[in-house]
């Protein structure tokens, strides 16, 4: 008779089961052995790395300038941060500096993401250009000073849009083209192509910029940074740093903040759940609560209170879209992760994309549960969540987290905050930009006030001459898109262009980075057709066809007598009728007279502002108001 020992032996010496367990385990060995599938290869006259909106522009010039164009992009997704929060003008305090493609047609698309992402996707198919989706550069091979092909890894984002840390097949694809144009918000081709390029904040001496490198500290706050509060040996609360102890404009490695430009709402059709991390804990979010407890010591007016509890979360209401709010301690968004993004590999940029992610969303539960916070706020921030129909495939979350500034390039000319006050007079210029000095901070830290009592505070934080700057657009000189001659000769680069921290923070705005891309395209299809280099286009005939396109390369007193005697609305808050409101504000007509409180048919700026304070109170007010018509 067989005892159950016999049995077991049997079975585990069954022929079967043996070539099962020889299965298991050459099986990964057999596949790995196999060659992998050739990667695709692709030609194109001018290749453009990635879709974002000087990307799409870029390509469809050089499409229309008689070139072949293919674009490649990480993401699924079309429209860089114009499809994920932010408005065509909302960065664009002048729109008569602007022509050519970004006025005719950029400025002429929806306002809201997921619309601004179908606009985008049809003027690609409208204009029959090819997008490779989820897959990124891998490296660049060269021909001396010449990109002759970069190679793809195949990379696709997760579920809700953030990058893969590894690519899941490398190899993927090959593209070979005459010249290439780097439209990411990374400056990837670019650096990977062996061209100089800075990070971080220069020193105010590197270029003689007074408002350069470390910066004086902004939202000082009494509050006790340690973990055991008074005792200095438990080390700093979660989100706080230990001063670098650098004098002020000295250079150091940071930037400023990253954020989602996200949309919230209490309607449950709409709604889509702050889902909370596995990895969270209430204590990383204990800055928060001391910072609830401060706030509601100091602030005795319920009304007042809740206004700055909303500025920690969602944040500043912008247009719709929730943005980080600068005046206050804590928001949104984390302070000091942008710096490893800037130059990271994917693996760190796919970490601090998730950190973002996860703040967010942990801030949200915090604050709908922490007994520090009024019951009156919980309740409000509980009922909030992502508007799903802004972003259906991703489940609320934007799909483009908002990277303000990363790699600049180290061209020919470094656009400096000499530039944006106007004070110099190149000759080159191929697109204006005009915005104030307009930076986020870049660290909260530990310091002690003038009276030397220890506090929380941030730095960095700058809005210098507002949105209209100098009042007067300064141009961007063809030779900040071009990378030096002997690095390389057949790359163009309107997104991360050679400038300062300083006069980038001005400059990165995206009808700028749109009206660079239309020039880059032109440049490609001039370098393309007389077989040169991108340095060594004719400029004139390169100046004139940019002009023939209906760019705007010159400020004159004529376009500034235009611009002041009609200031569009969205600049001065006042609307003298209902059609003034609908040309400024497309879509938005049924809400003139809501604003038009006394009904006198025009909108003034109290009542204009009066509108912005009742928006910051009811995060859903449009339903409330749609309710209200009904």
């Amino acid at each position: 008779m067989l005892d159950g020992r016999s049995i077991v032996a049997i079975c585990e010496w069954n022929p079967i089961s043996i070539m099962n367990r020889l299965a298991i385990f050459f099986l990964p060995l057999l596949l790995a052995a196999l060659p992998m599938p050739a990667a695709e290869a692709h030609r194109a006259d001018v290749c453009i790395y990635g879709a974002t909106p000087s990307g799409i522009v870029a390509a469809v010039t050089a499409r229309q300038e008689g070139c072949s164009v293919l674009i490649v992009e990480p993401s699924r997704w079309v429209g860089g941060i114009l499809g994920a929060g932010i408005k065509p003008l909302q960065d664009c305090p002048v729109p008569a500096a602007v022509g050519g493609l970004t006025s005719s047609r950029i400025f002429k698309m929806g306002r809201q993401p997921d619309v601004l992402r179908q606009d985008f996707a049809a003027w690609l198919a409208e204009e029959g250009i090819t997008v490779i989706h989820e897959h990124r550069v891998q490296r660049v091979e060269m021909d001396g000073t010449s990109i002759s092909k970069i190679i793809l890894e195949l990379a696709p984002p997760d579920k809700h849009g953030v990058p893969a840390p590894v690519a899941a097949r490398k190899d993927a694809a090959v593209i070979e083209a005459k010249v290439f144009i780097d439209a990411s918000y990374e400056g990837d081709v670019m650096a990977a192509s062996g061209v100089q390029y800075a990070v971080g904040r220069e020193a105010a001496a590197t270029y003689d910029e007074e408002l350069a490198g470390v910066g004086p500290t902004t939202n000082w706050t009494p509050l006790d940074p340690y973990v055991i509060p008074g005792d200095p040996d438990s080390g700093l609360l979660p989100w706080v740093e230990a001063d670098h102890g650098l004098a002020k404009g000295a250079a150091d490695d940071y930037t400023q903040a990253y954020n989602y430009r996200y949309y919230v709402t209490s309607d449950p059709a709409k709604r889509a759940t702050f889902e909370r991390a596995a990895n969270y804990d209430a204590k990383d979010f204990e800055l928060v609560g001391r910072y609830v407890e401060y706030l509601k010591s100091t602030i005795a007016d319920e009304e007042a209170l809740l206004k700055r509890l909303r500025d920690i979360f969602p944040g500043w209401r912008n247009s719709g879209d929730y943005n980080y709010k600068r005046e206050s301690l804590v928001t949104m968004s984390p302070l000091g992760l942008s710096r490893l993004y800037q130059d990271g590999d994917w693996e760190t940029r796919a970490k601090v994309w998730r950190q973002h992610k996860d703040y967010l969303s942990g801030l949200h539960h915090f604050l709908s549960t922490d007994a520090r916070v009024p019951e009156v706020f919980r309740k409000e921030t509980a009922e909030l969540g992502l508007d799903k129909t802004m972003h259906a495939d991703t489940e609320g979350w934007p799909n483009q987290l908002y990277v303000r500034i990363t790699r600049r390039m180290k061209g020919p000319y470094v656009l400096t905050l000499a530039d944006v006050w106007n004070k110099t007079s190149e000759k080159d210029g191929v697109g204006l930009a005009l915005y104030g000095v307009d930076i986020y901070p870049v660290r909260r830290f530990v310091v002690a006030n003038e009276a030397g009592q220890i506090g929380v505070a941030t730095e960095g934080n700058m809005f210098v001459g507002g949105s209209h700057g100098t009042g007067h657009p300064y141009p961007v000189p063809y030779r900040s898109i071009t990378p030096r001659a002997d690095e390389c000769t057949n790359l163009l680069v309107p997104v991360c262009f050679s400038a300062s921290y300083i006069a980038y923070a001005s400059a990165r705005m995206e009808p700028v980075f749109c009206v660079l891309g239309e020039s880059a395209g032109v440049a490609a299809a001039q370098a393309i057709r007389t077989k040169t280099s991108v340095q060594n286009i004719d400029f004139k005939r390169l100046r004139n066809r940019i002009v023939e396109r209906g760019q705007v390369l010159e400020w004159t007193n004529e376009l500034a007598a235009q611009t002041k005697k009609k200031r569009s609305g969205i600049e001065t808050g006042e609307w003298a009728s209902q059609r003034d409101w609908n040309d400024d504000k497309p879509g938005w007509e049924w809400l003139f007279p809501f604003i038009d409180t006394n009904q006198d048919g025009k909108i003034t700026l109290n009542e204009h502002t009066a509108f912005q304070d009742y928006k910051q109170k009811h995060p859903d007010w449009q339903k409330m108001l749609k309710d209200q018509s009904k």
